[in-house]
């Protein structure tokens, strides 16, 4: 069986579970969110592997583009990333990562930008179900009634990062 390496990286929004496999990053997580064992079964499940505490020269990076992040010095990831889900999770998951930072997106004008303006709840049922948090920024998509929505870092995180990518002032010599 092929191995997940993991690390646990403390932001200051909170803990994130992060993993790799084959130099990608295949998650970053919210360590204490509701839906951490289903979510951790489909990551182990879809690429037939088992987490391993340890370090990888790829997770070094993510944690050095976290800090920037949180350090309003980084707009935009470049890590390799690599997502274990149905077609439709990836066709949301790969839509949520046009959505600009500091920018937001209703569930609906997310269902009608990849074709599916009938599916805002399987949409916003994908967004949850999404294992790499920021990177792929679903915390980025909110309620038609501008109300935040769920987030599996907890409502307050959420509205934390959405103030973070608000009021950031970044120069031009950021990413």
């Amino acid at each position: 069986m092929r191995n997940i390496i993991t690390r646990t990286m403390k932001t200051p929004y909170g803990e994130l579970l992060v993993g790799s496999i084959d130099e990608k990053i295949c998650l970053c997580d919210w360590r204490y969110r509701k839906m951490r064992q289903s979510i951790d079964k489909r990551i182990q499940s879809g690429f037939s592997a088992i987490y391993k505490e340890g370090d990888s020269p790829i997770l070094d990076e993510a944690e050095e583009q976290f800090t920037e992040y949180f350090d309003e010095q980084r707009k935009v990831f470049e890590l390799p990333l690599i997502t274990a889900g149905t077609d439709f999770q990836e066709k949301v998951w790969n839509a949520l990562r046009e959505i600009p930072y500091g920018k937001t997106e209703t569930y609906l004008e997310l269902a009608d930008r990849i074709g599916r303006k009938a599916a805002v709840r399987a949409v916003a049922t994908a967004n949850g179900a999404n294992a790499i948090a920021i990177i792929i920024p679903c915390h980025r998509v909110i309620g038609s009634n501008n109300n935040l929505g769920g987030y599996a870092g907890g409502a307050s995180v959420k509205k934390r990062l959405l103030q973070l990518e608000s009021d950031g002032d970044m120069g031009a010599s950021t990413r």
